[in-house]
């Protein structure tokens, strides 16, 4: 870099702006830091590189949360998620389903499908870790606008990072769901009439 009189010059930083630009940076991570070391990250484990999706004809819940947090895969990237955490399901003819992209093979998918004999999905302490979800929803006694902390009417330890947006109910009913997602866990998962396929080309759940 020149002067006016063509001299070269050193190039100064700009202290006071530069901090300005950094903090919130530096406050970002810091904040991510901290929900790693409070657990607040959403699944326990890293997540692998491709969504799945889950339908389901109706899903009956008793003690719903839901609230806004990431998930991780292997090399440390964070996946914002809605978490949708249930202490008691019921889920009438679930589908799962996630296709994979293989060289010289093309498309193979998995389908998992449950439920579907008059004997419902039953699953305690559900979390899905959701980054989409449709169907028609009922709540009895729902709270919106809940500080995620304070959480208390889901599974135990089922709460977000303080000051964040959250909403929880007595129960939930959703019929007809479809929901895309990067992980589920839960304590007990009992799958009634458990079928697995595994097929050449795009074959999902919706």
């Amino acid at each position: 870099m020149k002067d006016e009189q063509g001299r070269h010059v050193m190039g100064r930083v700009r202290w006071r702006r530069f901090a300005a630009l950094s903090v919130p940076g530096f406050a970002a991570t810091a904040a991510l830091a901290v929900a790693l070391a409070n657990g607040a990250i959403a699944a326990s484990f890293a997540v692998s590189g491709q969504q799945f999706k889950v339908s389901a004809k109706e899903l009956k819940g008793e003690g719903f949360a839901q609230y806004g947090s990431v998930d991780a895969n292997a090399r440390e990237e964070l996946l914002p998620v809605a978490v949708t955490a249930i202490r008691k399901a019921k889920i009438d003819s679930l589908c799962q389903s996630v296709v994979t992209h293989l060289p010289i093979i093309g498309d193979i998918s998995l389908k998992l499908s449950a439920g579907t004999g008059g004997k419902p999905v039953e699953a305690t302490d559900l979390y899905m870790d959701a980054t989409d979800i449709a169907g028609d929803a009922s709540f009895n006694n729902i709270e919106i606008g809940r500080d995620a902390s304070t959480l208390d009417k889901g599974p135990d330890g089922a709460q977000g990072m303080q000051d964040l947006f959250s909403q929880q109910a007595d129960d939930v009913r959703i019929a007809d769901l479809r929901t895309t997602a990067w992980a589920t866990t839960a304590g007990t998962f009992k799958l009634s009439g458990l079928s697995m396929k595994i097929s050449k080309g795009k074959k999902e759940c919706f």
